[in-house]
């Protein structure tokens, strides 16, 4: 009999093993396509091009004129600005879980409303975890500093720990507080907590529109302007000075030249002023 109960349990563990694991995270796939970029920019440290597919754990970095636009396939649209560093960890788009680590540079995230029940979209820089529902949004972070700042919904933005507390207990224990940010504001995440714990502040106009332009790209980049270091500067370059020759040859033809004009009967080799006289 205990043979027999040895030999049944050994087959139902065989048959178990092969079954997959009941709530195990997922391995990874696709997470969405990028939709243009400024060529100096890379992913997984390999050039890349717009419609080229974004999976889970894909790195991107830009340069310092470099920049990213990319589709998550829920319908977020995230932009990388330039000398940037961006992780997608995660993006399931039917149970609306999203995560992404930045560890440098900057990052607008215009992200579709959360519906489902355990959904979630979170940005995590050394320091911080920025949570939304539902929001446009720009993070930043360079020299230990998250600046955050929220354009429209509601932003959470919750320090890590770590962070010096100016031997304060008050403001050790407000070191770890999430801080809502509404439209319109802005917070910054550093080493110093203040005394008063993290706030949120006025978003300055020029702030906000400096925040904008640092993360836009443009659908087509934008032609080199300096000298004339493209093709097709030289061309019409060329064309310009054919333009101007034709122009000189119509006006000797039809006689604008300063020429003296020949007098009927004027011998060939006399001057046209001694036929005058």
């Amino acid at each position: 009999m205990d043979t027999f109960r040895r030999l049944v349990a050994g087959v139902l563990c065989l048959l178990l093993s092969s079954l997959p694991a009941v709530g195990a995270p997922p391995v990874g796939g696709r997470a969405g396509e990028i939709k243009a970029l400024i060529p100096a920019a890379t992913k997984n440290e390999q050039a890349t091009k717009a419609k080229d597919e974004l999976d889970w754990n894909d790195l991107l970095k830009t340069a310092a004129s470099g920049r990213v636009r990319a589709g998550l396939d829920d319908g977020s649209i995230l932009s990388v600005g330039s000398n940037s560093e961006l992780r997608v960890l995660q993006h399931d788009a039917a149970s609306q879980q999203t995560s992404l680590e930045m560890n440098a540079g900057r990052l607008r995230s215009k992200v579709v409303k959360i519906t489902q029940p355990n959904g979630k979209f979170e940005v995590h820089t050394p320091n911080a975890v920025i949570g939304v529902i539902g929001t446009d949004f720009y993070v930043e972070y360079g020299s230990n500093k998250t600046t955050v700042i929220c354009y429209t919904g509601v932003v959470t933005v919750t320090p890590l720990s770590g962070v010096h507390a100016e031997n304060n207990s008050s403001n050790a224990a407000n070191a770890g507080n999430a801080v809502t940010l509404t439209a319109g504001q802005m917070v910054e995440i550093t080493t110093e907590v203040p005394p008063a714990g993290y706030q949120p502040q006025p978003t300055p106009g020029d702030v906000q529109s400096a925040s904008m332009v640092s993360t836009d790209v443009p659908d087509v980049p934008l032609p080199a302007t300096a000298g004339l270091s493209s093709p097709w500067h030289w061309a019409l370059l060329m064309g310009a000075f054919a333009g101007a020759a034709v122009g000189l040859t119509f006006a000797v033809d039809r006689g604008t030249t300063t020429a003296p004009v020949r007098p009927p009967g004027c011998p060939v080799g006399v001057p046209p002023s001694q036929c005058n006289k």
